[in-house]
């Protein structure tokens, strides 16, 4: 069976990954964010591109729409699991707390929290979730939507 959405879905998964692990590294970081835009758009495409001809705009966003959520599932999953990771690269825990100000970690214990609850793998991941997951999923199909219309009317033949 013909699918173009989870063809290009699952190359775009990949192609996130990839983004997702590169990211990673401190210069390619900086440009990371905007090679997934460009990567989402071009899931999108990629799934517009998978129609067969006479491709119209409306199947053709709604194929690259679903790709970029498939895509954006995966890349705010692995976003997620990258953060426990990029909170240990920083020097954990500790080496955050030592970074805040110290009218900061006072004002904490007077409220009788432990600053280390907001800044642990836990939270970090947990918050990460909370942002990525969404925001992967609907910047991934607007995206991805986008991506399938422009293909479509570059491409109707």
């Amino acid at each position: 069976m013909h699918r173009p959405w989870l063809r290009a879905g699952l190359i775009g998964a990949g192609i996130l990954l990839v983004l997702s692990l590169l990211s990673l590294v401190p210069l390619v970081s900086c440009i990371a964010p905007i090679l997934q835009i460009l990567a989402f758009i071009g899931i999108g495409a990629l799934a517009g591109s998978f129609i067969p001809p006479r491709r119209e705009g409306g199947r053709a966003a709604g194929q690259g729409a679903v790709a970029g959520l498939i895509a954006g599932l995966v890349g705010g999953i692995v976003s997620t699991l990258l953060s426990g990771v990029g909170l240990a690269t920083a020097g954990g825990t500790a080496a955050i707390l030592q970074q805040l100000p110290p009218e900061t970690l006072q004002q904490f214990e007077q409220a009788g929290l432990d600053p280390a609850m907001f800044v642990n793998t836990g939270t970090v991941v947990g918050a990460t979730a909370l942002c990525c997951l969404p925001a992967g999923l609907i910047v991934g199909a607007l995206l991805g939507a986008l991506g399938g219309l422009i293909y479509a009317a570059a491409k109707p033949e």
